[in-house]
């Protein structure tokens, strides 16, 4: 994409204002102003007409994106491979994007807030507004947007779709269902940014490995080994476990590789990925602050760091804490209840309904929990959002494995009844995997479509009583009425990935812990994943507002949760294997017995040792940061000696002058 190209870009954002009903005098009516200043700012501004409210629609020429990268200090990746500050000036010396773009959508975004937000009285006195006969004072030095905002005249600020890229993200990605897990991965990425880019990469390669598991368990299925079953379940087992290993340890490798086409930094900064958001560190007492209170002396500086550390420390272990007691002790009794329920209940009818009871009656639970949990986390010393990210995600996930797992642990160690714990197994992924997609499909729509159903009532009860159906004309219209991409758990953290990774991850728990009990999950979980991807595509591309892009460059904590499950799943189906050679209940170290004791202590050797065989940086992309890095120090270097040789000359050229004279 030439400059020339990027200079024709669309809207990419929106915001939404009140239709005027009052007229007051042009030069002061607050919209008006606000528009005056985006043509001032330098942008392109369209105003559009609604059913019952106003929109302004904003694109941005390159030179202003590249006028408020330089403000924000934006690092970019160099043709030598460095990331250095950006500079309108230097602009052919940074790498395009995937899509030939110079900024990528999330750097975009950055600059787009920035302008936006960044507009500020600098008169020397403050200006009158008005609105509906309201009048206010915009303050020096006062934010325009955070003014109006607070005035509820501005009602929302988001970024809007691209029509074209949107088309073709529909046919070639969400509606392509006969090429299985084949994403345009790079388009992705340019389109919604590295967060969601990285989540759809892991769902391809986490769906694709399961088709050899899922092969495995439909044979098993199949096919009667007869007394060959206590051997063939054992190889089974110890296949799926290598092969959960192998898939984290290459998903690393894959996650590396993706960043180096995509010229990101590995690590990166996410402190300041998250500054460059508008988020800000949420800590009760932040360091400078901190550092004001205690001056400069090193001794009181290195106090107060320690004290910050170790405030932290024991802030994240009593709300974990209070997230393990509270579990223990209000969860547990109900989970249990219900284990015990669905034991001695005959019927398979009332068994089924009490399970989808249970299912909707633990959201609740779920619900709260999710809210202490972000209640506490704001008391935590957490560096950046990331981090607090992360800690809720560890949180709502300890919640959900007690709810998902403990009345399956119930019926598989304590009753040791391996029909009625296949028949939990399946009614668990039916009800869990069907229910939740279905409600996470619907759910948007049904959202979408009473917000146009209230737009049209406010509409007709303005105009009276009208027989005629009100039509929404406007695609920016359309797309502020639907529903954003948010969690449905602490959305204040994360976005509507979080719901999609919990799912990956109580799913792929369910069919790793109970392996050997139910083979052929491994293939319900294959195709029930090949749906998740166009549907999760389908959802982004038509049901949703475009996301917020959030900077991301692995899947964080659910890679921590993932090899946690590989754990613990060696030690559950161990206990299933003991169970079944055991028929006698004597538990007694037999040959057999003590074999599987001792391929759990190998597996998790394994475990544990195979990141040491497999790097997670493949060779070339090391290859090419060595290179990069090579080339950078010869350019500085020879940089450098210029200058020095430079200044030597030229303070020789000025003693001699002065000795002259």
């Amino acid at each position: 994409m030439s400059v020339a190209e990027e200079e024709q870009s669309g809207f990419e954002i929106g915001i939404v204002v009140p239709k005027r009903t009052v007229k007051d005098g042009d030069g002061d009516d607050c919209v008006e102003v606000l528009l005056n200043e985006f043509k001032n700012v330098g942008f392109i501004v369209e105003r559009v007409s609604g059913v019952v409210d106003d929109f302004i629609k904003l694109a941005a020429p390159l030179e202003t994106l590249g006028r408020a990268a330089v403000e924000l200090q934006i690092k970019k990746r160099t043709r030598i491979g460095m990331d250095l500050q950006f500079e309108w000036e230097e602009v052919d010396a940074f790498v395009r994007q995937p899509d030939g773009s110079l900024f990528s959508w999330c750097e975009r975004f950055q600059c787009y807030r920035h302008l936006i937000y960044g507009i500020m009285n600098k008169g020397r006195s403050a200006e009158t507004l008005r609105f509906e006969g309201k009048e206010f004072y915009w303050e020096i030095g006062e934010h325009l947007l955070k003014k109006l905002e607070s005035q509820r005249i501005v009602k929302d600020v988001f970024p809007l779709h691209d029509e074209v890229k949107r088309k073709k993200l529909l046919h070639t990605w969400a509606l392509h269902w006969w090429d299985f897990t084949s994403q345009p991965i790079d388009e992705v990425y340019s389109y919604f940014g590295t967060k969601i880019a990285i989540y759809f990469a892991f769902l391809g390669m986490y769906t694709q490995w399961l088709l050899f598991p899922a092969t495995f368990g439909l044979i098993l299925q199949i096919f009667d080994f007869g007394s060959l079953q206590l051997l063939v379940l054992p190889l089974f087992f110890i296949s799926i476990t290598l092969w959960a290993i192998m898939f984290s340890q290459f998903w690393k490798r894959k996650n590396v590789a993706l960043l180096a086409r995509w010229h990101i930094s590995y690590p990166i900064r996410t402190d300041l990925g998250n500054r460059q958001l508008g988020t800000v560190w949420s800590s009760p007492q932040s360091s400078v602050e901190l550092m004001k209170k205690w001056g400069t002396d090193k001794t009181k500086e290195k106090e107060m760091f320690q004290r910050i550390e170790w405030f932290g420390r024991l802030m994240r272990f009593r709300n974990d804490a209070i997230i393990i007691v509270s579990i223990i002790c209000l969860q547990l009794p109900f989970e249990l209840a219900y284990a015990h329920l669905y034991e001695v209940i005959e019927s398979d009818i009332v068994k089924f309904g009490l399970t989808t009871v249970y299912l909707f009656a633990i959201q609740f639970f779920t619900q709260l929990g999710g809210k202490v949990s972000v209640k506490l986390i704001n008391y935590e010393n957490n560096e950046n959002r990331e981090k607090r990210a992360d800690s809720l995600v560890y949180k709502v996930f300890g919640l959900y494995f007690m709810q998902s797992y403990i009345g399956v642990f119930y019926h598989a160690l304590l009753h040791r009844n391996f029909l009625t714990l296949r028949t939990v197994l399946i009614q668990r992924l039916l009800v869990s995997e069907v229910l939740e997609n279905l409600v996470e499909n619907t759910l948007p729509y049904l959202k979408y479509s009473y917000k146009k159903f209230r737009v049209r009532s406010k509409k007709k009860r303005e105009k009276g009583s009208s027989t005629g159906r009100i039509q929404f004309s406007s695609r920016v219209e359309k797309e502020y009425l639907k529903p954003s991409y948010s969690a449905s758990i602490g959305m204040e953290l994360e976005d509507g990935l979080f719901d999609d990774f919990l799912e990956l991850t109580l799913q792929f728990g369910m069919i790793m812990m109970f392996a050997c009990a139910l083979p052929p999950a491994f293939a319900f979980a294959a195709v029930n994943n090949l749906t998740e991807i166009r549907t999760d595509a389908l959802k982004l591309l038509v049901m949703h507002k475009r996301p917020i892009p959030r900077v991301s460059i692995t899947i964080g904590a659910w890679l921590n949760i993932f090899q946690f499950l590989v754990v613990t799943s060696i030690c559950t189906n161990c206990a299933l294997l003991v169970w079944l050679y055991d028929h006698e209940g004597k538990w007694n170290i037999e040959p057999g017995l003590a074999a599987i004791l001792i391929m759990e202590h190998i597996l998790l050797l394994i475990k544990f040792g195979f990141s040491r065989f497999v790097p997670e940086e493949p060779a070339w992309v090391q290859a090419n940061r060595v290179k990069n890095a090579t080339e950078a120090e010869y350019l500085c270097s020879k940089q450098l000696l210029r200058n020095i040789s430079g200044g030597e000359r030229a303070g020789g050229v000025t003693a001699a002058a002065k000795k002259t004279e």
